[in-house]
């Protein structure tokens, strides 16, 4: 009854006139006990004087208290700035009482009324103790009855250090924090069995699941500093078959004015688990390339280009230019920029496909270097939406390279992916092809086209981590194709900064491929973002298997048959050494997919199997174009073997 009472009452404030009325009857009583201490705790004083001054003293103090408004703070936030009021209305009411002493001895209006000196001061003093005590007694009930009543549950904060107690603040000092503290943990042994704050400091190893089902914890939260991003990743890790959330505090200079905010305190994601080490790069080149440069971004609003529009944007450029046909996407971007103070930069809506509105807009700014990551990527979908996976992934990639040499561009960086080596559906073919083009057009020693090539890209739209994220809030099932499937995964960040660093070390011809880790298992993936989420599998949320979707591998690769690779100065980035390529008979090819699909041809997938001969279709009814040609193949082996037979005999025979 207490507990539901408080839970639906707590969030009240008192009247201001409640406050009003206790600071008045603290004041009376201050000034009584004033008389007792002036009288060594006697009754040696004119007691009915005592009664005649009273309300006199009452009277100024309120006048006091309603002219500085002292008692119109919230009491439950009491601060520094209360108890100066407070100091201030105290002053205020001695000041005009010994003035109205003062007066009453010259001018009788009172008769006997006089209070001493010494009874002032030491009412005064008593006064402020009795006001300030009360309201931080008052602010210390209430909070304590507030994590006792509504406190809904108890988190432990691992690292009892500076971050860990401003933690410790910050959860505790928030109004509508629903949190708990009930413990540190430590390795340091100097603070374990000791107490901050009043919460105990335990040490690593009794972080175990006993102990987490004993004090009922349902949040962990990392507040270390400085730590290695290895050993938290091990850390996070240990925690994450238990039946916890686990969140993270993020560094100091993220912090809002150097204050750590509640809201900063986000769940550890699923990005923090991976088996690999955050990229960054030392003495980049990438600063002095794009000094003084006009740098063109296609596809400027995805995944990848809006995030190499925003590490463009920090550079000195001498223009930007971002092109995409998406215009809500676009319109976004350009408002992100505006707001973090990025105004050098032209958002255009325009689609690559369009070879004279792409000519117009090379024509009028002039570009020096082209990041060219328009494209479709979606494996599925344009597995039967063929004419446009050509049309924008090779088509597009081929107006827009022709558009760099006839512009005098100085690069052309292409942004590719690993689903383009030894490709089995429509999409890994497209940007194979769009490579051999590039590759083709270096040879006319130009502009420099490089290629850059990487797997997935964490958070991406239609990547399969926002997938589950949907899925988790939805209450499951999170839906694998395969239990044995397995990726290569890069940050957004990470990927858009080793493009740019590749663009800057390219010389022309290169195809850069990216160090991307170990390779992920997307059903491991999928367990662990359940667990992160608090949540059980299989109990909480299942995983469904849904079966290889059309023209999905098992697992991707970087390299081609054939490829290898040489160093670079930067160790996560290496170039492919690629096969030598019938250039000029490649490029007739590519032409003539690109005319064949004009006309909606049938035959485009088959021309596109003759270009990529290593592109073999696999879970898709393509696969039947493989089977034919293969039957083909055998029979025209088999006529081979015949005709040789019948030679055989007929020498035989002579």
């Amino acid at each position: 009854m207490i507990q539901n009472y408080l839970t639906n009452n707590l969030h009240r404030y008192a009247s201001k006139w409640l406050v009003l009325g206790i600071d008045l009857v603290l004041v009376a009583f201050s000034f009584i006990f004033s008389y007792f201490v002036r009288f060594n705790l006697t009754f040696d004083f004119e007691i009915d004087k005592l009664f005649l001054q009273l309300p006199v003293v009452v009277f100024i103090s309120l006048m006091a208290f309603l002219v500085l408004g002292s008692y119109k703070g919230v009491v439950r936030h009491t601060g520094l700035r209360d108890v100066y009021n407070i100091f201030n209305a105290i002053c205020l009411s001695s000041v005009v009482t010994i003035l109205v002493v003062l007066v009453n001895k010259q001018q009788y209006f009172i008769d006997q009324f006089t209070i001493p000196l010494s009874i002032i001061v030491i009412h005064s003093m008593l006064s402020f103790m009795a006001l300030t005590a009360s309201r931080y007694v008052f602010k210390t009930v209430y909070a304590n009855f507030a994590k006792k009543y509504t406190a809904t549950k108890n988190v432990l904060i691992y690292g009892a250090g500076e971050s860990g107690i401003l933690t410790h603040n910050a959860l505790t000092n928030h109004s509508k924090s629903n949190a708990r503290v009930v413990g540190y943990i430590d390795n340091n042994n100097l603070k374990v069995g000791k107490s901050i704050n009043g919460v105990m400091v335990f040490s690593n190893k009794v972080l175990t699941e006993q102990f987490i089902l004993q004090k009922d914890i349902s949040e962990v939260i990392f507040s270390i500093q400085d730590i290695d991003s290895v050993k938290l990743r091990e850390l996070v890790g240990s925690l994450v078959d238990y039946p916890v959330q686990v969140k993270i505090v993020p560094p100091v200079e993220k912090w809002i004015n150097g204050e750590l905010k509640l809201s900063q305190i986000k769940q550890v994601q699923i990005e923090d688990l991976l088996n690999r080490e955050p990229i960054t790069i030392k003495k980049s080149k990438i600063s002095s390339e794009l000094k003084g440069k006009k740098v063109l971004v296609t596809g400027g609003a995805g995944s990848i280009g809006s995030e190499l529009s925003r590490q463009i944007a920090n550079y000195d450029y001498d223009a930007l230019i971002i092109i995409d046909q998406a215009e809500s996407a676009l319109y976004d971007l350009q408002q992100e920029l505006k707001q973090i103070g990025h105004h050098n930069f032209v958002p255009i809506v325009g689609d690559i496909r369009d070879k004279n509105r792409m000519n117009n807009i090379f024509s009028e700014h002039k570009p020096d270097i082209v990041f060219h990551a328009a494209a479709y990527k979606h494996v599925p979908l344009m597995e039967y939406n063929a004419y446009e996976a050509i049309k924008i992934n090779i088509a597009g990639t081929k107006a827009i390279a022709d558009l760099s040499i006839q512009h005098n561009v100085d690069k052309f960086i292409f942004v590719s992916t690993d689903k383009a080596v030894n490709p089995t559906n429509v999409m890994g073919a497209s940007k194979r092809i769009a490579e051999m083009y590039v590759s083709c057009v270096q040879q006319q020693r130009k502009t420099k086209f490089i290629t850059t090539r990487f797997g997935n890209v964490l958070g991406s739209n239609g990547s399969v981590i926002p997938l589950f994220k949907k899925q988790i809030d939805k209450g499951g099932p999170l839906t694998v194709t395969h239990k044995e499937v397995t990726r290569y995964f890069m940050t957004i960040p990470e990927a858009s900064q080793l493009v740019l660093e590749a663009g800057a070390m390219g010389e022309g011809g290169e195809i850069f491929i990216f160090d991307m880790g170990l390779s992920v298992r997307i059903f491991d993936l999928a367990k662990n973002m359940i667990k992160l989420s608090g949540l059980k599998y299989p109990e909480d949320i299942d995983i469904k298997i849904t079966g290889l979707r059309p023209g999905e591998k098992l697992y991707e690769e970087l390299l081609a048959n054939g490829e290898n690779t040489m160093p670079t100065y930067h160790k996560k980035i290496m170039i492919s050494k690629v096969r030598e390529l019938d250039y000029q008979e490649v490029h007739r090819k590519i032409d003539e997919l690109c005319v064949t699909n004009m006309f909606f041809d049938g035959n485009i997938i088959k021309l596109m199997k003759k270009i990529v001969p290593e592109y073999v279709s696999k879970n898709s009814e393509l696969c039947k174009l493989d089977e034919a040609a293969e039957q083909k193949s055998s029979k025209g082996k088999n006529n081979d073997s015949q005709d040789n037979d019948k030679t055989e005999t007929k020498v035989l025979q002579t």
